[in-house]
């Protein structure tokens, strides 16, 4: 009772009033999570408060830039990891259609079995590489909302990211201390992309200075990028911007 009380409370904190289901759904997600860390990495935060400020509410923080109530936007979260941000928004806002995706088979597997737990619908998980599926014509451009969390450099990220995203649809990456300083050079690479800054929201989680960085896609990415060969991590598009001028 305890636990369900803290996290209620964590989420008004945020103004999200979630029902008891959703509740239950998130507490038994951090179950899962501490349970399977035993025989696999999936986080170092398995104090139940410090999870759920810094990995749930943190990802429940994207309400600073999109009201995402009763939208039934096509989301993909590029890197999910231990599904994070993806599993916390799905369970808050239901009507979202999401993919997980990450290039780490075992723990989209886990992933799986968290969703068939929860009874969670219209969700899936992909296993790939970012810079060959925003290559596909199933996947290129086709989502309205494009997350990632904790995943690489800005530059690089945008060049894996922005490709998902259909124009005039959104990518936010959430990041830490240093988030404006790294959007700042990503600038030519996202203009580059398609995409332009728009919204950003600075906030502070338990003492540690946080940044949400929303890129409004304006119009279609060039068909060269992403490019594949790890080349987005070996070259970054901001070094070939400073070359080329």
């Amino acid at each position: 009772m305890e636990k369900i009380e803290f996290l209620k409370n964590a989420l008004k904190e945020i103004n999200i009033v979630a029902d008891e289901n959703k509740l239950m759904q998130l507490l038994k997600f951090y179950d899962m999570i501490v349970e399977k860390n035993k025989v696999m990495n999936l986080t170092a935060i398995t104090d139940f408060e410090e999870f759920v400020t810094k990995h749930i509410v943190d990802s429940l923080e994207i309400i600073r830039v999109i009201d995402l109530s009763g939208k039934s936007l096509k989301m993909i979260d590029i890197g999910t990891g231990a599904g994070f941000p993806g599993i916390p928004l799905k369970i808050i806002y239901p009507d979202l259609e999401v993919t997980l995706f990450d290039s780490l088979k075992k723990r989209l597997v886990f992933l799986d079995e968290v969703i068939m737990s929860l009874s969670l619908k219209n969700i899936r998980t992909v296993h790939g590489r970012a810079e060959e599926y925003g290559r596909k014509n199933e996947y290129r451009e086709k989502y309205d909302l494009v997350v990632s969390r904790a995943v690489a450099d800005m530059t690089p990220l945008c060049e894996l990211c922005i490709p998902f995203c259909k124009v005039n649809g959104l990518f936010i990456s959430y990041k830490g201390s240093k988030g404006y300083e790294e959007l700042q050079k990503a600038e030519g690479c996202i203009k580059i992309l398609g995409g332009e800054k728009s919204k950003v929201s600075e906030f502070s989680l338990d003492s540690s200075k946080r940044f949400l960085l929303s890129i409004l896609k304006k119009k279609p990415t060039d068909n060269k990028y992403p490019r594949g060969s790890g080349k987005p991590f070996k070259s970054p598009l901001y070094i070939e911007t400073r070359i080329c001028t």
